[in-house]
């Protein structure tokens, strides 16, 4: 396979083979079994907050854990559903039903494998730090306000889907709280915050989950469970069906689809990140991706839901010693064995205790304690982290992830404009360059300069429109000296053809030297050439300045000095 494949697109499972030892194989069962009891009671909590039956979310984590581990690019990632696409896939099946999801699922997981393919996935890294703090912590609160019913046994029929309204409906209901539900969610908070000081070998929410399921059912606790609002889990093998396509919801879904692909590229590299600092290895983004995406293209036809690189999971895999991808491999074949052997078993499970376990995820993926380092930073990362979370909670995700993304684009195009500086050497500045820099070449009377350095792109030309906006202070030759110009776009060169257009007008001729290969290209490429002529586009300032003597007819005396 490494013969035939890009290094990028070998997955870490074939890398690991081949030095494979059996104490890592013994590492890898019990990390992978411990992962998948972990992965169950959240797998069946976060398909219930979705809207669907709880054994999808077991399908899911299933058919992603052995996808995404034999093929993706990470040594210990885990994947399946995670709390990020709750709130997105609720809102889904609310307005497409099941059929829907399957089909914006799918659609998700060919954007995927098109990002792994073709590299798109590191542009994930651009993505600033407010704003997937923004999403995360949003995600939480609406995570937690969905399992506020739950929880206390609220009386409420059907609960909102919008956060505002739900709040307004849950707090009317106040008066119908259900004790047993309350006390046996509370206990599971208990039970899981202060195990691990018992012991940390075995996770907190199994041990949950087991002894609230066994008392309730015992002494007869009467509070909801899978079995009383589901029927309980069907026992076996889910059943492969390929999702109906319906052509007439492509465009309807596809904002929908964007933002499942764009957070589950978001979470499975994060994911993947957290497990490389945890590792010591480094993982492959777009085989990663890639494998994402083909485990989304799969699921759907099993009836599952999105899945993503799961970061608690993962981190967990890691603790408990996983060394390769055979440990997610092995988390996904125990729920097999679980939903083969002891289905039945999950319908005693109380959805309040689920609801407690929900809750204790929410808080921990919040990531609550990186706002006071955000409040810290630029007002600008202080206002796209506000309105990315204040959108993800109050409106749709689908337009906090738009708007989000579109905040990015502009903070990253506002700093990068202002590293570009513009600097005009005219007889009213000539001499205000920093004199560390300066050199030996002299700029003749007749001659001015124009200095770009930096990328010149869209959001940096109105710098150049500052420093030449009255021409009558230049002289007869501007040079337009561009060694420092790192990157230019379409935007950029309208921009000199237009300052070449003045010049030309207002009876003055344009030079430009020193273009770098990459604005160079793009001038070569332009109306520019024609507009100042070949050989007013010279390789170097020296050869400029020369080109400036023969286009004003004579020699004139050095008059002053440029900075380099």
């Amino acid at each position: 396979m490494s013969a035939l494949l890009p290094n990028r697109l070998v997955p870490k499972l074939w890398e690991t083979l081949p030095t494979y030892t059996r104490p890592g194989f013994v590492a890898d069962l019990i990390a992978g079994v411990t992962v998948g009891l972990v992965a169950l009671p959240l797998a069946m909590a976060f398909a219930i907050s979705s809207g669907v039956l709880p054994e999808a979310g077991i399908y899911t984590a299933i058919i992603a854990g052995i996808v995404v581990s034999a093929l993706g690019g990470s040594r210990c990632q885990v994947a399946g559903p995670t709390g990020a696409f709750v709130v997105i896939v609720a809102g889904i099946v609310a307005k497409f039903g099941v059929s829907g999801l399957l089909m914006c699922a799918a659609m998700a997981g060919v954007m995927l494998i098109a990002m792994g393919i073709t590299g798109l996935g590191t542009a994930v890294r651009f993505i600033p730090r407010s704003v997937t703090i923004g999403f995360t912590n949003g995600i939480a609160v609406l995570i937690a306000s969905t399992q506020i019913k739950d929880f206390f046994g609220l009386a409420v029929k059907p609960v909102p889907s919008e956060f505002v309204p739900r709040m307004i409906a849950l707090g009317r209901a106040a008066g119908s709280v259900s004790v047993p539900a309350t006390i046996t969610a509370v206990a599971t908070l208990a039970i899981v915050l202060l195990w691990p000081r018992i012991t940390q070998k075995v996770p907190g929410s199994i041990v949950g989950l087991i002894l609230t399921t066994l008392v309730c059912a015992l002494v007869g606790v009467s509070v909801e469970t899978i079995g009383t609002k589901f029927g309980g889990i069907p026992l076996g093998l889910p059943r492969i069906t390929i999702p109906e396509f319906r052509a007439d919801l492509i465009l309807p879904l596809l904002p929908s689809a964007c933002t499942v692909a764009m957070l589950a590229a978001i979470e499975s590299l994060l994911s993947a990140v957290v497990a490389d600092n945890m590792s010591g290895d480094r993982h492959k983004p777009d085989i990663e991706l890639l494998a994402q995406g083909v485990a989304n293209v799969i699921v759907p036809m099993c009836g599952g839901i999105p899945a993503t690189g799961a970061i608690a999971r993962t981190a967990t895999n890691i603790r408990s010693g996983a060394t390769s991808p055979v440990a997610g491999i092995v988390h996904g074949l125990t729920l097999l064995v679980i939903i083969l052997v002891a289905a039945p078993l999950a319908r005693y499970i109380p959805l309040p205790t689920l609801a407690a376990i929900l809750i204790i995820v929410s808080y921990r993926m919040g990531e609550w304690h990186e706002i006071p380092s955000i409040l810290r930073l630029s007002a600008a990362d202080r206002v796209v982290w506000a309105a990315t979370f204040a959108l993800t909670v109050f409106a749709d995700l689908t337009v906090a992830v738009e708007v989000g993304m579109l905040l990015a684009a502009l903070l990253f195009i506002h700093r990068v404009a202002e590293t570009t500086t513009v600097g005009a050497v005219t007889d009213e500045n000539l001499g205000d360059g920093e004199p560390r820099v300066l050199t030996d070449r002299y700029i003749p009377a007749y001659c001015s300069v124009v200095r770009i350095r930096g990328p010149f792109l869209f959001g940096a030309t109105e710098k150049l429109e500052h420093a030449t906006a009255d021409l009558t202070k230049f002289g007869e030759v501007v040079v337009l000296k561009m060694t420092y110009m790192s990157a230019i776009d379409g935007t950029g060169i309208h921009a000199l053809e237009r300052l070449a257009k003045r010049i030309n007008e207002s009876g003055r001729s344009l030079v430009l030297c020193g273009a770098p290969p990459q604005p160079l290209e793009m001038i070569e490429r332009s109306n520019l050439v024609k507009l100042v002529g070949k050989r007013n586009i010279q390789p170097h300032l020296d050869a400029a300045l020369e080109r400036a003597v023969i286009i004003h007819g004579g020699f004139d005396h050095p008059r002053a000095r440029i900075p380099a």
